[in-house]
């Protein structure tokens, strides 16, 4: 069932045209940019985007125009895990790795401790109204929220994803450690997943 879901998602988001593509990656990047969890982080986990995903470069390039510290991952090869580095110029720092996606350059890169983070923008393929995530299959997020819980004090960073309204579905299948993001950012609403009130925002929260 997970797969015929990635499989049905990931083609028609393949087959949204490109100025449309365009239009809504660019309301998903103001709705993010209004969340109250953003404003107060002082550090934040990002990803480059690949393929037809939501265009996370202009939100990434506003993360360190607001002077905020900005993270991004890498595969690490050895241990099928994502490690985490301070990116400060995308242009300058980063190079294509696993699966063509840009990565830090570790040469140029300071690393970055998991316990720093205030804010992770999670990608995915599917997501539900209750915080239910889909990701591609490889477990490298699940494997790095669990890192995070087991060295967690306080509430921890705020779980946000950013998707299109095509990619909202109902009855993802979850299993027993699964996390769930608290916010759903599509380019038509901002949604409180925490709650698992259906409710949704203008996003000035």
């Amino acid at each position: 069932m997970k797969q015929t879901l990635r499989q049905s998602i990931i083609a028609g988001r393949a087959a949204l045209p490109e100025t449309v593509h365009a239009r809504k990656s660019a309301a998903i990047t103001a709705r993010l940019l209004q969340l109250a969890a953003y404003h107060e982080a002082r550090s934040v986990l990002g990803y480059m985007h690949f393929g037809a995903e939501f265009v996370s470069d202009p939100w990434l390039q506003q993360v360190l125009r607001d002077g905020k510290r900005l993270l991004l991952p890498k595969v690490n090869a050895a241990t099928r895990e994502l490690d985490v580095y301070h990116v400060e110029d995308t242009d300058a720092q980063l190079a294509p790795g696993a699966y063509d996606i840009r990565e830090p350059l570790p040469e140029r890169c300071v690393p970055g401790r998991l316990d720093e983070i205030d804010f992770i923008l999670l990608p995915g393929v599917a997501f539900g109204r209750d915080g239910a995530r889909l990701g591609y299959g490889g477990g490298f997020y699940d494997k790095l929220l669990a890192r995070l819980d087991a060295g967690k004090q306080g509430a921890g960073p705020a779980l946000v994803a950013a998707a299109f309204a095509m990619q909202v579905v109902d009855g993802i299948p979850q299993e027993a450690t699964d996390r769930k993001v608290a916010w759903l950012v599509t380019e038509n609403e901002t949604i409180h997943c925490v709650a698992q009130t259906g409710a949704s925002h203008n996003g000035f929260l």
